[in-house]
């Protein structure tokens, strides 16, 4: 996934500001593809140079409001048809876990209890943006709950193994 395509993929529910896009983020899709303000503001200016998003309409202080064109879902639907997922098969976390023996027990224990606790931070960050989530009828809802399921159920697993891990050093 690239930023290019989730800016499309939420312009393809409707024309928003920067700002509005931001926010958007915050509560669907920093979990999956986070992104900071900077990043998102020049993306805008790259998918407009590109002809895949115009401005719709400007209000007051220079706001932009966008919306994505033709060309641009045309792309969107051809990435998410045609262009394969990149699967990440490295884990620089789980590459420290081999090594653990180079540290002292009690270090080893404590950098796997730190991953159990990122790991139930991560979940309670979610939960607490399921009703939010829930409470949607759009199509960014419906499907994100099934995006979010996903990082709930992952967000789960890793704390229960970073748990297990923890137990079985002595």
């Amino acid at each position: 996934m690239s930023l290019r395509h989730a800016v499309l993929g939420l312009l393809s529910e409707g024309p928003a500001s920067g700002y509005d896009l931001m926010k958007l983020f915050d509560v669907s899709l920093s979990n999956t593809w986070p992104a900071t303000q900077s990043q998102l503001y020049a993306e805008l200016g790259k998918l407009a140079d590109a002809g895949l998003v115009t401005v719709a309409a400007e209000g007051p202080r220079g706001r932009k409001e966008y919306a994505i064109t033709e060309s641009g879902l045309a792309e969107l639907r051809r990435w998410i048809t045609d262009v394969e997922p990149t699967r990440v098969n490295r884990s620089d976390m789980l590459l420290r876990v081999f090594f653990l023996a180079r540290i002292p027990p009690e270090r080893a224990r404590a950098y796997l209890r730190e991953q159990a606790d990122l790991a139930a931070e991560r979940l309670a960050h979610m939960e607490d943006i399921r009703p939010f989530v829930e409470s949607g009828t759009d199509n960014l809802s419906r499907y994100g709950r099934i995006a979010l399921e996903y990082g709930l159920r992952l967000s789960q697993v890793q704390r229960e193994w970073a748990e297990w891990a923890e137990s079985q050093i002595k």
